[in-house]
C-alpha cells in the first residue's frame, strides 16, 4: 500500500490547483465552546469518517441542521471572518469556500490516501471520497465529495 499524500498549508502543490469559489447558504447549528475553568478546556471531536478534531475553549461547533451530531470545530476568528449568526443557535456560512477535487492531487488516483493537517488537526481521507476546502486564512480541510456536491454552488 502506498504512503499517504501528506498536505498542509504551505505545501507548494496547492499553488497548482485549480482551486474554484463555492458557497454554501445552507442554515446551521452553532455553540460556542466555552467550558468553566474547572472542566477541561478542549474536546475530542469525531468525524463520521473517524477522525478526532481538537475543539479548544473559545471555538465554535458547527453542525447541520440535519445531522446535529456531526459537528466540527471552527476557530474563532476564522468563525467572525466565514460566518454570520442569523439567530441565536443558527448561523450560515457567508464566505467564499475554495474547492478542488483531491484527486488533482493524486494524479487522478481516487484510493490514493491523503493526509490534510487542519487547524484543528490531522485527517486521513480517500481522495476520491472528498474534495480539498481553501479558507479564507489559506487553512486547508478535507471537504466530503457527497456533501459538496448536495450543497455547495459554484459562484459565478
Amino acid at each position: 500500500m502506498k504512503e499517504p499524500v501528506i498536505l498542509v498549508s504551505e505545501s507548494p502543490v496547492l499553488n497548482t490547483l485549480n482551486f474554484k469559489p463555492f458557497r454554501s447558504m445552507l442554515q446551521r447549528n452553532v455553540v460556542a465552546f466555552l467550558p468553566r475553568d474547572e472542566e477541561p478546556q478542549s474536546i475530542q471531536v469525531k468525524t463520521p469518517w473517524g477522525t478526532l478534531l481538537t475543539a479548544k475553549r473559545g471555538d465554535f461547533l458547527v453542525s447541520e441542521l440535519d445531522a446535529p451530531s456531526d459537528v466540527w470545530p471552527v476557530n474563532p476568528e476564522i468563525f467572525d471572518q466565514s460566518y454570520m449568526i442569523t439567530e441565536p443557535g443558527h448561523c450560515i456560512k457567508r464566505a467564499v469556500t475554495l474547492l478542488v477535487p483531491l484527486t488533482e492531487v493524486t494524479n487522478g488516483d481516487e484510493d490514493q490516501m491523503v493526509t490534510v493537517h487542519t487547524l484543528e488537526g490531522v485527517e486521513t481521507v480517500r481522495a476520491g471520497d472528498f474534495f480539498l476546502a481553501k479558507g479564507v486564512r489559506g487553512e486547508i480541510w478535507p471537504y466530503p465529495k457527497e456533501k459538496a456536491l448536495a450543497i455547495m454552488k459554484p459562484v459565478e
